[in-house]
């Protein structure tokens, strides 16, 4: 939930509710790099004659079913319906009167009535411009592994499944670009929407990008294993856009994500990613008429998503903040001007803190907490690698952001590879599945860290791991690794060693040795993998100039070794000024 503007979770734009591009105050700028920014929606080309100054947004609750009577009372008392979920009871009203919701909480029928937002409802709601398609970069082949992806052993679990087709995930953000190289062999058109001011637009296009947030959350869930680019979690799933954020404010209100959820339930999504949260109000307090309704609301939606088999992944946002010990809020309404306000436990963060969502903090470097990340004993659910993370943006380029945004799609990805696994498993279990795999992270010396090594307020169940997930099946061959650190410092020698054992006869001709080195400078380096026998074979050599970190799989023609015994990587650093760690490697025969 970094942004600054997106719907009070993006990390760039309006202080907006985004989850997502680097650690900000909820009205400051992006502490990371920018990314190239997407074209602005245009402008609407005529303005509807029922928009009017003061017009503003309603959800009215009532029973689910057939809603008419409540429909009418709405247009009785100074009202129109601008969409309707009968099946959630859920009517999203507009009116430019000031005592609406007053009136409407005296009608037959009506369970609770609250104002959506603290601002006018766009004109151009009435008749939304279409955002830009644009022109789209050609990336030169190439597809190296990401950290990320193999902190969360990704590219492992990607031997067993790289995710079935049958699966579809949901992206609930500003949209996606649809034509990216990386995107459109994975994407969804018919299933894709634009949810912006609460009512379905089927258009083609509509559902594209308006920053360049959800683009990004999309790479990092499914971007295809095509030889260009970057590789997503679960890059053999497919991907559906559906763009709740408005244009230009880049805000989520409550009626856009009910507008979600009901289009995820109805349209077989297995997993959604929501990295943000409901604007205006980063808290929604239940003894807030208006803010009740918002919980109502939206609780409701996701209730029904889930009743309809599809699990709610969302981010805890990225104000460093404790969401098990609430004491205010100063961020709401961002709609318009915030205020400083008391709140309580009773308070909630949606969709995060809603029961049956999965809440994903952010890992910063390895297995630290990344300073921006929310936290809270009992809130958290599992943690993912949310910094410096490298994934699509819109026009066909690339981009590197950080955020529980960015935690959160990794968590996403996980859960649809599990969900490719396990045909016909439920939400229900993919969440518990989910908790069961993660590696544990133990507190570090930080007081606020409260809990066990097993279950604590900055990383809940601990990190996902992506290969247990999918059953713990490694890949073909019996495979080792190390994972502990070992420091690299100026021209020095440093080894690290792998003991294999229960392996006949030789290495293969195709032993794999998979290396995670971390260190500025990679063209000081010399790294060699050594045999038990002391054979020495270099898989890189001083190559990559002040580029950083090695984190890459090599193939070494080892048939001429015996398999068991002490292997060891070794790294040797021959200049001055850089230093760094072997992070892990492994070896897979």
């Amino acid at each position: 939930m970094l942004a600054a503007t997106l719907g009070a979770a993006l990390a760039f734009g309006a202080p907006a509710a985004l989850a997502g591009t680097a650690p900000v105050s909820p009205s400051g700028s992006p502490a990371s790099a920018p990314a190239t920014a997407a074209p602005k929606a245009a402008a609407p080309t005529s303005q509807s004659a029922t928009w009017v100054a003061g017009t503003r947004s309603y959800l009215v609750i009532t029973a689910p079913g057939d809603s008419t009577a409540v429909r009418n009372a709405v247009v009785a008392n100074g009202g129109t319906v601008f969409s309707n979920f009968d099946a959630i009871g859920v009517i999203v009203a507009h009116s430019s009167s000031a005592g609406f919701a007053a009136t409407m909480r005296g009608v037959s029928g009506v369970q609770q009535v609250g104002a959506t937002r603290t601002s006018d409802v766009p004109a151009d709601a009435y008749n939304p411009a279409l955002p830009a398609n644009p022109a789209q970069a050609t990336t030169p082949a190439g597809e190296p592994v990401r950290a990320d992806m193999s902190q969360i052993k990704a590219d492992q679990a990607w031997a067993v499944t790289t995710g079935s087709p049958t699966v579809k995930v949901g992206i609930l953000d500003t949209g996606v670009d649809d034509q990216h190289q990386d995107l459109a062999p994975n994407f969804n058109a018919a299933d894709s929407v634009s949810c912006a001011y609460g009512k379905p637009d089927t258009r083609t296009g509509a559902w594209r990008d308006v920053d360049t947030h959800g683009t990004h959350v999309a790479g990092t869930v499914a971007a295809a294993k095509n030889g260009k680019g970057v590789i997503g979690v679960a890059p053999g799933v497919k991907i559906s856009s559906v763009r709740i954020a408005e244009p230009n404010s880049t805000l989520f209100f409550a009626e856009n994500t009910v507008c979600g959820f009901v289009w995820a339930g109805d349209h077989g999504f297995k997993v959604t990613n929501n990295s943000y949260y409901t604007d205006p109000w980063q808290f929604n307090c239940p003894d807030n008429a208006d803010q009740a309704a918002i919980i109502e609301g939206v609780k409701r939606a996701q209730e029904y998503a889930e009743g309809k088999g599809s699990l709610q992944v969302a981010a805890a946002g990225n104000e460093n903040y404790d969401l098990a010990h609430k004491t205010t809020d100063t961020a709401s309404p961002n709609d318009s001007t915030p205020v400083t306000r008391t709140i309580t436990n009773a308070c909630m963060d949606i969709p995060t803190e809603l029961p049956g969502v999965v809440t994903v903090a952010a890992n910063g470097t390895g297995v630290t907490k990344a300073s921006f990340s929310n936290f809270g004993q009992g809130v958290i659910d599992v943690a993912a690698p949310g910094s410096n993370v490298y994934s699509t943006a819109p026009g066909g380029g690339y981009s590197t952001k950080s955020g529980t945004s960015m935690a959160t799609p990794h968590v996403a990805g996980v859960a649809a590879l599990i969900a490719s696994a396990n045909p016909g498993i439920t939400p229900a279990q993919i969440r518990d599945k989910l908790a069961t795999q993660a590696n544990d992270i133990a507190c570090p010396s930080d007081s606020r860290c409260t809990g066990t090594t097993a279950n604590n307020a900055f990383f809940g169940e601990g990190q996902v791991d992506a290969l247990k997930a999918v059953g713990a099946t490694p890949p073909p061959g019996k495979y080792f690794e190390n994972l502990g650190d070992f420091a690299i410092g100026d021209n020095t020698t440093v080894e690290s060693p792998i003991t294999v054992s229960g392996v006949t006869g030789n290495a293969p001709a195709t032993l794999k040795v998979g290396v995670n080195i971390v260190h500025t400078y990679i063209g000081d380096l010399k790294v060699d993998l050594v045999a038990p026998d002391g054979s020495v074979y270099t898989v890189h050599n001083r190559a990559g100039g002040s580029a950083d970190n090695i984190n890459t799989v090599y193939t070494v023609n080892a048939s001429s070794e015996v398999a068991n015994g002490t292997w060891k990587l070794r790294v040797n650093d021959n200049a001055g000024g850089d230093t760094g760690k072997i992070d892990s490697w492994n070896l897979t025969f």
